[in-house]
């Protein structure tokens, strides 16, 4: 108890709190848990401790990891961003991180809803490494719904946590694990963060550990980009390439380009399923004349009685219609976009 004293900001009577807890902590229970659940405990004194986030000023002293660290992992690249994301940032979040992975480098973010789903999918579907750096403990699952995605990382990366087992994903545990995202990468990247984003907080602690931060431009007309246009006028990169990307890695990028340029080329190379030829359909003329008002960008309902000049009844019937021959689908709030024929 005397040396909590001497930690700056903890007086007597918080030392005491702090030392009373100190039996609190079932620590056997907690370790039969972890084996139990095949979960691994990393101290810093460990070998297998990342040395990227060792080397920062508030490692945390203990890691609970399900899967592995690998030597690979040294280069890593984080993507985070919005929860509520566009579609378009969806799919730049996982198109990025897709090829990255294809080039050797390990994707690092959040597993929260939104652009990190989207990042540590496509790492996956590249057969590259992700590590997801969990906001509460690894008994828990957070979102629910990524339980499918929080089973197959392991098998290629590892989800990670420095809180308990069983603690619960309070709000108060995101901005501590959003500073190991930002450790354990070279470089930042944030695609669609909003002026209140909690990426914003990873790109603050990279800054704080001189690590590189990278933005993708959004349309300026939309909530969900303040963020990332704000901070690429305080100096982030503005990327809209995996090309940008390498330049900003300076010579690990230059080392890595050629494999991230043919993993694209491949890419490329991919038959992408089509849109619907209109020509050979028999659409109605405002169901023609919306379908091609309409991209793979979600468009609100008003928008489109605006862009097409058609009458909103006119409108209403189009998208039903347009929706039962599966041509666009909606989403939630009066949302709408192209589907791909198959």
């Amino acid at each position: 108890m005397a040396e909590l004293q001497t930690v700056e900001g903890i007086g007597s009577i918080t030392a005491q709190r702090i030392f009373a807890t100190r039996n609190n902590f079932d620590s056997q229970k907690e370790l039969d848990l972890a084996d139990n659940i095949g979960v691994k405990l990393i101290t810093l004194q460990d070998q297998r401790y990342p040395a990227a986030l060792r080397s920062i000023y508030d490692p945390p002293p203990v890691l609970y990891v399900k899967g592995d660290f690998d030597r690979s992992d040294a280069l890593a690249v984080a993507i985070v961003g919005s929860r509520r994301c566009s579609t378009y940032g969806s799919e730049q979040s996982s198109r990025f991180a897709h090829l990255l992975a294809s080039a050797g480098l390990t994707i690092v973010s959040g597993m929260a809803r939104g652009i990190d789903t989207a990042a540590h999918r496509g790492a996956l579907s590249a057969k590259g490494r992700t590590i997801a750096v969990q906001g509460c403990g690894l008994n828990r699952v957070f979102p629910p719904e990524n339980e499918k995605l929080f089973e197959l990382i392991p098998n290629s990366g590892a989800c990670i946590s420095e809180l308990p087992l069983t603690y619960e994903p309070l709000s108060e545990n995101f901005p501590a694990r959003n500073r190991i995202i930002a450790a354990l990468s070279l470089a930042t990247i944030v695609v669609e963060a909003s002026a209140r984003s909690g990426a914003l907080l990873t790109v603050e602690a990279a800054i704080s550990y001189n690590r590189e931060v990278m933005a993708m431009p959004g349309r300026i007309d939309t909530p969900q980009n303040a963020g990332s246009h704000r901070i690429i006028k305080q100096g982030a990169k503005l990327i809209d390439s995996v090309e940008d990307v390498m330049e900003t890695l300076g010579n690990i990028g230059t080392q890595i380009k050629p494999h991230v340029t043919n993993a694209a080329e491949k890419a490329k190379a991919k038959v992408e399923m089509p849109l619907f030829d209109t020509a050979r359909l028999k659409l109605t003329p405002p169901e023609k004349t919306i379908y091609d008002s309409l991209d793979l960008q979600p468009m609100h309902v008003d928008e489109i009685i605006t862009k097409t000049s058609l009458q909103p009844g006119q409108v209403n019937a189009a998208l039903i219609s347009l929706r039962l021959k599966a041509m666009i689908r909606q989403m939630p709030g009066n949302l709408f976009t192209k589907t791909r024929s198959k």
